[in-house]
């Protein structure tokens, strides 16, 4: 049970820094004036959710995180 809980965790800092990578790379394209037509913005986000499943869904599994982490 302890080990579903610390992959939930460690699910979470990832998708947390997944999405921070993700926005800050949308805010540098948009500091730059490169135009970022909203259905692809979007697009995007859908993809960064189905993920944030993907990795969600095997770690309640017990089945690991869904992802190498290299210090583990």
């Amino acid at each position: 049970m302890a080990a579903i809980a610390v992959n939930i965790l460690w699910v979470l800092v990832a998708l947390v820094i997944l999405c921070l990578v993700v926005y800050l790379a949308f805010w540098v394209l948009r500091q730059m004036g490169v135009p970022i037509p909203e259905i692809a913005e979007r697009a995007v986000w859908i993809i960064v959710l189905l993920i944030a499943l993907i990795f969600l869904i095997t770690a309640l599994t017990g089945s690991g995180t869904g992802m190498h982490m290299p210090w583990r």
